[in-house]
């Protein structure tokens, strides 16, 4: 919604996979949010079912629900298999100053790197969700989500590429948003689209409250990466090389060098360790009404 409604994002391409959900639940999501958006144009793109292991992907319903918008079932406005990965290459030639936003498991980009690592090389840079650096995980008490899904694919990437910013658990755990932010962005705002962000967020915000006690609303860890890539400025970073642990006791958790005398990252990663919060706030409130948004 978030990424829809930016005035200054312009998404030319939306890869649906798996991971809080299944692929199939995801595109479905994806084409009626594009629908309540009038952005049904963008191109919707079938991503990876499941991790580089071949393992069978765990769901967490009990966090997005069922279908994974909450209590809301989305019409079908997919149906069937999309089988049109080689569109991403496409998408690449026609826009030479890409930005690639991946806020799920990294397989579908690991993936296109398999394909083509020679397109994929020339992305200009790389905003990345995902791990928790000296600090706890939230699937298990080492690993964050994303790169607990595909630590395989993860590697693969941070090995291979450059100019890539990570945004963890350590930022996106703070960009807290109320019942309340979320009920006043429906009264004030005019469209479609945020019709639908109450139900969503009450019941993201009521799985959240079961995890972490005393917690007064829920974190938006994709928003809060979108948020960084439009406002750099808006967090604190390090840069330092990572590599994702793969041993099944530790699999996922991140690792990286914070030592005072560690060297910086050779191939331009740089990892998010914290987040402005109240100027979060404000941005997610005003992209989410509609109003003009005055730059920090």
């Amino acid at each position: 919604m978030y990424a829809l409604l930016h005035p200054d994002i312009k998404v030319v391409g939306i890869v649906s996979s798996y991971g809080n959900m299944s692929k199939k639940d995801a595109t479905k999501n994806i084409a009626y949010l594009l629908h309540l958006a009038g952005k049904a144009d963008i191109p919707l793109i079938g991503g990876a079912t499941r991790p580089f292991s071949g393992q069978i992907p765990k769901y967490y319903p009990e966090i997005h629900g069922e279908k994974g918008l909450g209590p809301i079932t989305p019409p079908d406005y997919i149906k069937g298999e999309l089988l049109n990965f080689s569109q991403i290459f496409d998408i690449i030639e026609k826009h030479p100053d890409l930005t690639i936003v991946d806020v799920g498991r990294s397989t579908s980009l690991a993936t296109a790197i398999v394909l083509s690592s020679e397109q994929i090389g020339k992305i200009k840079q790389f905003h990345i969700m995902g791990g928790a650096f000296l600090t706890p995980g939230n699937v298990t008490e080492y690993a964050e989500a994303n790169f607990y899904g595909d630590p395989i694919a993860v590697n693969l990437f941070l090995e291979n590429y450059k100019n890539i910013t990570i945004v963890p658990l350590n930022a996106t755990n703070k960009g807290i948003i109320t019942k309340e932010i979320a009920q006043y962005i429906v009264q004030n705002a005019n469209n479609q689209l945020v019709s639908i962000l109450q139900p969503i967020i009450d019941y993201y915000i009521d799985a959240y409250k079961k995890l972490v006690p005393g917690i007064q609303g829920a974190p938006l860890h994709d928003v809060v990466t979108l948020f960084l890539l439009i406002n750099p400025g808006m967090g604190s970073s390090i840069s330092r090389d990572v590599n994702v642990e793969l041993d099944e006791k530790s699999r996922g958790q991140s690792i990286a060098d914070f030592r005072p005398k560690s060297q910086p990252s050779k191939n331009n990663i740089n990892i998010y360790m914290d987040l402005n919060y109240s100027k979060f706030v404000e941005d997610f409130i005003q992209v989410m009404i509609g109003r003009n948004i005055e730059k920090a």
